[in-house]
């Protein structure tokens, strides 16, 4: 069995790194060549066609001065045409020069060339390279001129009639012909008097090309390994901060939430990495705290409950007890079983809210009706302990949301107003619409709330003062509801309390349109 090869982040950096290199230098490589090939080939295409124009110049210069036509008449018969191809022997002005640098010359007619004309082209070879092979021809293809080097091959030629008197522009063919087993470049080029091919072997283009290829096949290797091994050390030294961070990560546990890793200097990957570690970190410790602190507030709000039940049944059973005392301790049992169940209700609310099991329906609800309903059921207790609840509503208001979690939320902010006012104090109710809002003011005559207890009135089992609420039953967890069925209506709430002078809660919803 083949264990799975598994790479490192250093490792798969190094590789990504080597293969853009590697496909980078190929491009390049293949540009470069095709460049260079093109540049080369063009140059050779330029300086044949030079070398082609300047000796038609040649010729027809020489010819206009000569005052004698080089081309000549149409054959009248194909027989006499053959003849002419088959060639006459000429005569020539300086007949060792000429065979010495020129060649040998076909004509069917010496009187046809002048001297002036050979002389001038035996001038323009002086001019250029040996390298060069040149041939002329007459318009019929039959060769009448060719440099020594071409010795006894010959190169093709455009043989196309052309009736006397017509104009003829300068055109050009390229291709490539085999000559003695080499690979030559070859121009052919007409005029009205003429036609001329240039070639020239490509052996010097193909040997540049040649070291070209090779000088990049020996560097792409060696570019490449340094590439890499560059790429493995940047790599290296760009993942360190990484492992440490990850050292000091795994040093941090729960008992020590409070340590925090090292700020980078720089404001750059690592540096926001670290930061967003530390920000995880805090919610972490203060989520952690915020778990020891429930534990210990539901340890406690479940606690007292369970101690009176025990101790109560404990007393109904050591001792023989009247029916109206057995009565009156199993009523004080039942309430705080119901005290219990309203905890455990709670907390299984609060748990489904933060998981998102919890089905809110959003549909139409009037509002004003509703705030109405609730301050008619709290009246009740108001009147039994003497606290005045008056109401400023207005009407017709809507919003979209869940009914019963809205009743159940106003409900209990409505009713704490009351709870926590003394008696022959008041509560004040008011609901209207600012903007696009719906705003509820609930606000109270109690004692008030001291500054430093008002962020945390929404935290589970919180109480502002002990002996302010030691004779208020509750559960500690009605607010945070509230908050919860606030913020799934897009809502908002807050409090605004002044010690001695009493409490105002605003809740505000936006408007159904």
């Amino acid at each position: 069995m083949f264990e799975t090869v598994k790479f490192t982040l250093r490792a798969k950096l190094t590789l990504m790194y080597g293969a853009l290199i590697a496909t980078t230098m190929v491009a390049l490589a293949v540009i470069a060549y095709v460049t260079v090939s093109n540049e080369l080939m063009t140059n050779l295409d330029a300086s044949l066609s030079r070398a082609s124009s300047s000796l038609l110049a040649v010729l027809k210069k020489e010819q206009m001065q000569a005052r004698k036509p080089l081309l000549r008449s149409k054959p009248k018969t194909r027989g006499a045409k053959t003849a002419v191809r088959e060639g006459l022997k000429l005569q020539i002005l300086n007949e060792a020069t000429k065979r010495e640098f020129v060649g040998p010359l076909r004509s069917d007619d010496s009187s046809l060339i002048e001297d002036p004309v050979w002389s001038a082209v035996y001038e323009h070879m002086l001019l250029n390279s040996s390298n060069y092979i040149l041939q002329v021809a007459d318009n019929y293809g039959v060769v009448i001129w060719k440099s020594e080097n071409l010795m006894s091959d010959s190169l093709p030629t455009i043989d196309v009639y052309v009736s006397e008197g017509a104009r003829v522009s300068d055109n050009r063919l390229l291709s490539h012909y085999w000559l003695r087993g080499e690979r030559h470049r070859i121009v052919m080029m007409r005029s009205d008097i003429a036609s001329v091919t240039a070639a020239y072997p490509l052996s010097e283009i193909d040997a540049t090309l040649r070291r070209l290829f090779a000088m990049m096949l020996y560097a792409l290797p060696l570019v490449l390994f340094v590439s890499v091994v560059t790429g493995w050390f940047i790599a290296g030294k760009s993942l360190r901060p990484v492992d440490e961070i990850t050292r000091l990560a795994r040093q941090i546990t729960a008992r020590n939430l409070g340590q925090r890793l090292p700020k980078a200097q720089n404001n750059d990957e690592i540096g926001r990495l670290i930061e967003t570690l530390n920000e995880m970190i805090e919610r972490l410790e203060a989520s952690f705290a915020q778990v020891k602190q429930f534990t210990s507030d539901a340890s406690h709000e479940l606690k007292t409950p369970l101690a009176i039940l025990m101790g109560e049944l404990e007393i109904a059973l050591r001792r023989q007890m009247t029916a109206d005392e057995y009565r009156a301790t199993l009523t004080s049992c039942l309430e705080e079983v119901e005290r219990l169940t309203h905890v455990v209700q709670g907390l299984l609310e609060l748990s489904r809210a933060e998981t998102g099991q919890s089905i809110i329906e959003r549909k139409p609800v009037r509002i004003s009706t509703l705030v109405a309903d609730v301050c008619d059921d709290v009246l009740l207790i108001a009147e039994t302990k003497g606290v005045q609840l008056t109401t400023d509503l207005q009407q017709d208001l809507q919003i979209i949301g869940d009914k019963v979690r809205l009743h159940q939320a106003i409900l209990n902010v409505v009713e704490n107003a009351v709870k926590y006012t003394p008696t022959g104090g008041a509560v004040r109710v008011e609901f209207r619409k600012v903007e696009d809002e719906l705003r509820l003011f609930v606000s109270d005559t109690g004692i008030g709330i001291a500054p430093e207890h008002i962020p945390h009135l929404f935290d589970r089992f919180y109480r502002v003062d002990k002996a302010r609420s030691k004779n208020i039953h509750g559960t500690g967890l009605g607010l945070a509801i509230v908050k919860w069925i606030v913020d799934v209506h897009h809502g908002t709430i807050k409090v605004v309390s002044s010690e001695g002078v009493g409490t105002t809660m605003q809740v505000t919803f936006p408007s159904a349109p």
